[in-house]
């Protein structure tokens, strides 16, 4: 897992790349390199965390055997050593995973990126060709964030990488409309910022002599529409617990410490259960959760049952209301956009701790949701895929907001790739609403304290068997995510594989209004006052924050969305 950057055309400047690789530390902070191909005006740079191949051979930016392809990799590609046996002969250099996608793309071009399983964001220089190729994973696990000016492009794991290289910091008005609107965020390739784009993912980037091409290289849809299972209930669940067990042993691969994010829910409970039978009962693989000392929210119980079952050490994270001012305002200038509030903190607070236990790989449980139809809305008979929204409605305040600035927002519509309710809404959620943004907030929070974080459950695999499978597997009885429970009743306890699905929580609604109320109340004034006061109407905030304080609104969405813009307003203004 590392930091990469590039600077391509005319007044590549090995300062600048300096610049982007400092920015960027926190996510290579074992080792750096430049590489400027001063003729052809282009460079690469990269920030090294090491996780494998832990000598010197696996530096980067990284040649190729032939000395005409140069690298910088972001990511892991978990399926190197079967891909390094394909490629035979090739003349290897180290054990890294960064030198078998080199010679994968020396050896099938771009037909490589369907080969690899992994999550990954690269660059890659051609001073043959004197052409830029940069490919992103299917479901955009690894971020790539890119700039143009004029005939140079510019591009990075991170904004603030770009901004140490000159990009201007200019809030882009139609995204945080967009957000404060709708709720969405990371749905488009659009970022918070003008004139910087996000490559989506699944896509790849080319550039020549000024020309910027973007294509698609995978999509969901085009392997999972029109084809559904008609294998019996037993057959689909064998072929999915195999390739489950295969996700998860793929990624401990590795040689550092790798630990697992566990909460009380079903998800990260299977993980560990299939983390115990994979490594056996000996398994000495530390398991995080974080609390907040409110046993209202707090999942000790349910995490306590999973660990006592498989007998892993536990070590508890605990999140107070007294560091959550420093640390939203760290977790943001991390993140440069909008965060998913006091959760996304707790999980920040999990990966500090993680690595102050010498853990540098975290596994988390991300993904079955959007596989087997976990989220409430997915069992509601009367729901329709219409226009994409990122919160239910009630939970948003776009009234408080000038007319000019929300006429800004722009409804997106849900694509129709299934011909039914169900699948599209899974689509949509991988695309456009759930996946996107979690996978950005998890990224920055992990990367912050220099620790990766894998995702075993994303496996393009399991998503492309479950998307597969009829309404029936997914909801039955009444009870969401039917496939994965059944499997769960041999690696969980029963009080766990049987739980109804619960929204990961924090009493983010009591601390706003209560420990936090200061610090939330100067942040919303900030919030107000953002771009000469032509956003937010002042008397609406105000009338709705003290609603809230009072207890008659329970919902925090809305009040963290005006944090949100509190917390990015010393960010422009510094820029101004």
């Amino acid at each position: 897992m590392c930091g990469i950057a590039g600077i391509f055309g005319h007044g590549c400047e090995s300062q600048d790349l300096h610049a982007m690789v400092k920015a960027q530390r926190h996510r290579g902070p074992d080792d750096s390199g430049l590489l400027v191909d001063v003729p052809h005006r282009a460079g690469l740079g990269h920030a090294r965390l090491k996780i494998i191949d832990l000598s010197a051979a696996g530096s980067q930016p990284m040649t190729s055997a032939r000395g005409n392809l140069h690298i910088v990799f972001n990511g892991e590609i978990y399926n190197y050593r079967e891909l390094r046996q394909e490629l035979g002969d090739y003349p290897f250099r180290s054990n890294s995973d960064t030198e078998v996608l080199l010679a994968a793309f020396e050896r099938w071009g771009e037909a490589c990126l369907d080969r690899l399983i992994g999550m990954f964001a690269f660059l890659l220089w051609d001073s043959d060709r004197q052409t830029l190729f940069a490919a992103r994973d299917r479901w955009g696990v690894k971020p790539l964030y890119y700039s143009q000016a004029g005939e140079r492009l510019y591009a990075a794991s991170e904004i603030q990488a770009l901004w140490r290289a000159g990009i201007g910091r200019s809030p882009d008005a139609a995204s945080w409309a967009n957000y404060l609107v709708h709720g969405l965020s990371d749905h488009s390739e659009a970022t918070f910022w003008s004139g910087i784009r996000s490559l989506p993912p699944g896509h790849w980037m080319k550039w020549r002599g000024g020309q910027l091409e973007i294509g698609r290289w995978y999509d969901l849809a085009s392997r999972t529409a029109g084809a559904e299972d008609s294998r019996s209930d037993e057959e689909v669940l064998e072929e999915y617990e195999a390739l489950l067990i295969d996700a998860v042993r793929l990624r401990f691969r590795a040689d550092v410490p790798v630990g697992v994010a566990l909460s009380g829910g079903l998800d990260s409970s299977v993980l560990l259960g299939v983390t115990r039978r994979i490594q056996g009962e000996d398994s000495e693989t530390k398991a995080f959760s974080y609390t907040t000392g409110n046993p209202c929210y707090d999942e000790l119980p349910w995490v306590k049952q999973m660990v006592e079952h498989t007998r892993h050490p536990l070590v508890e994270c605990r999140l107070s209301h007294r560091e959550v001012p420093d640390l939203a305002q760290s977790v943001y200038e991390h993140e440069c956009e909008p965060f998913g509030g006091i959760p996304t903190l707790a999980y920040a607070r999990l990966f500090e701790i993680a690595r102050q236990h010498g853990v540098i790989t975290v596994l988390d449980g991300q993904g079955m949701d959007e596989q087997w139809a976990g989220y409430d809305y997915y069992a509601r008979q009367d729901a329709t895929a219409g226009s994409i929204q990122g919160t239910r409605s009630r939970a948003l305040r776009p009234e408080c907001l000038t007319e000019e600035f929300a006429g800004l927002a722009t409804p997106l519509r849900a694509p129709d790739h299934y011909g039914n309710m169900l699948q599209n809404l899974q689509y949509s959620d991988i695309y456009y609403t759930k996946l996107p943004k979690a996978l950005r907030f998890n990224d920055r929070v992990s990367m912050r304290s220099s620790v990766e974080l894998r995702e075993p459950f994303l496996d393009h695999r399991l998503f492309e068997l479950a998307l597969r499978q009829p309404r029936e597997r997914k909801i039955r009885d009444g009870a969401s995510k039917w496939g994965l429970r059944r499997i769960a009743a041999s690696i969980a306890p029963k009080g766990i594989a049987e739980a109804p699905k619960r929204p990961v929580q924090t009493p983010q609604r009591e601390w706003l209004r209560g420990p936090l109320k200061n610090w939330s109340s100067d942040l919303i004034e900030a919030a107000i006052e953002c771009h000469g006061g032509a956003w937010l109407d002042a008397r609406l905030v105000r009338r709705h924050w003290s609603e809230y304080q009072s207890g008659r609104v329970d919902n925090s969405f809305f009040v963290w969305q005006w944090i949100s813009l509190g917390l990015a307003s010393p960010v422009a203004a510094a820029a101004a």
